[in-house]
């Protein structure tokens, strides 16, 4: 399941990669958007896929969008 939490930790780092870039929502702030919905879709697809195989704890964080939680949880308890 390593490579999938993988997963999971990249999209998670790319959102708050995309909601940190200031000057792209200057600039382009409907581009911003659109990233953020197409990561967003890619952590909801990947939460469909794997809701009865994780922990609680994941699966309770990544429900309630607790995204920078589960980035944290997915760390902390050295599952990537």
């Amino acid at each position: 399941m390593l490579t999938e939490y993988k997963a999971l930790q990249h999209a998670l780092q790319q959102r708050l990669k995309i909601i940190a870039n200031t000057e792209l929502c200057d600039s382009d702030p409907v581009e911003q958007l659109h990233q953020l919905q197409q990561v967003s879709e890619e952590i909801l697809k990947w939460h469909s896929n794997h809701k009865g195989k994780i922990p609680a704890q994941l699966n309770h964080f990544l429900t309630q969008q607790s995204l920078s939680k589960a980035l944290n949880y997915l760390e902390s308890e050295n599952l990537v």
